[in-house]
């Protein structure tokens, strides 16, 4: 069943997984765009294609859960006390005011003040967390335990956030505390059937909705995918620009590593039954 807001999506399933698309959206209110440096700029560090790379989520039985709007505008993955969810390195704002690799998103003596932060939080951040609480509830009733899934993707190489290359899969557990051994294990394994790197908590160990979420005492297991964009599309050798960023989404170039998500979900659903006994993590 598919129910939205106009820029909330959310199509249920029955599996005992959730799939959050927290960066996927491009949508920026004229009134803001209108005040930043420019659109192309507000719209570059979006989450690109993933949506369509995970298209066969729902033919599993999964819950997605999706927003229109650009993190430009309000970032749903951001603490909003402001606390940095890596402390020492470089994080982007609830309301970004720089890009991630640090240029200004606002004109001078536009950026967002506090009033409107608060108000962008009310109206965006607010209802995309309670959404995923109201669906992790009616999943659970029926199952016991539910798989969160947070899905991102970013350029493999963004030296002002971490040094060198991504590796293919960045999976993230917030430490392992936010979700069963179990499931870390069936996601590494699946990732590494697959012809792709990976790495557990690395340089990304999952955001707000990882961490605020995954409760596996309470039968919550949240875990972060973040994929390094050169594993399914075309980056640029150089700085991105208007020109080469995003490159076109193909099918083709992603069928590897949409075989590989494909098993990486299967094997959410295949070890969620075990994560709803009581045994000890």
């Amino acid at each position: 069943m598919k129910e939205g807001t106009g820029w909330l999506e959310i199509i249920r399933g029955d599996a005992p997984l959730i799939v959050s698309f927290p960066h996927t959206g491009t949508d920026i209110p004229a009134s803001i765009e209108a005040r930043l440096v420019s659109p192309w700029l507000g719209r570059r560090d979006a989450d690109w294609w993933v949506g369509r790379l995970y298209g066969f989520a729902r033919d599993l039985g999964a819950t997605t859960v999706c927003t229109a709007i650009s993190r430009t505008v309000i970032d749903v993955n951001r603490d909003p006390s402001g606390v940095s969810l890596y402390p020492g390195q470089t994080v982007t704002e609830l309301c970004p005011t720089t890009t991630f690799d640090g240029e200004p998103l606002y004109r001078p003596g536009a950026a967002p003040t506090e009033a409107e932060i608060a108000e962008r939080r009310a109206r965006w951040f607010d209802p995309y967390h309670q959404a995923l609480k109201a669906e992790v509830a009616r999943l659970r009733a029926v199952h016991g335990a539910v798989v969160l899934y947070d899905a991102h993707s970013i350029r493999s190489r963004i030296p002002r956030l971490f040094d060198g290359e991504l590796p293919h899969f960045n999976l993230g557990t917030n430490g392992g505390r936010s979700c069963h051994p179990r499931l870390t294990a069936a996601v590494e394994r699946a990732c590494d059937a697959s012809p792709f790197s990976r790495v557990t908590d690395g340089r990304f160990k999952g955001g707000s909705i990882t961490r605020g979420h995954g409760r596996p005492d309470a039968g919550v297991h949240a875990i972060q995918m973040e994929l390094a964009c050169r594993g399914y599309m075309d980056e640029p050798a150089g700085p991105p620009t208007p020109e080469t960023w995003p490159s076109p989404f193909d099918p083709d170039r992603a069928a590897a590593m949409t075989l590989a998500l494909t098993g990486v979900l299967e094997a959410c659903l295949a070890v969620a039954p075990s994560l709803a006994s009581p045994e000890p993590a």
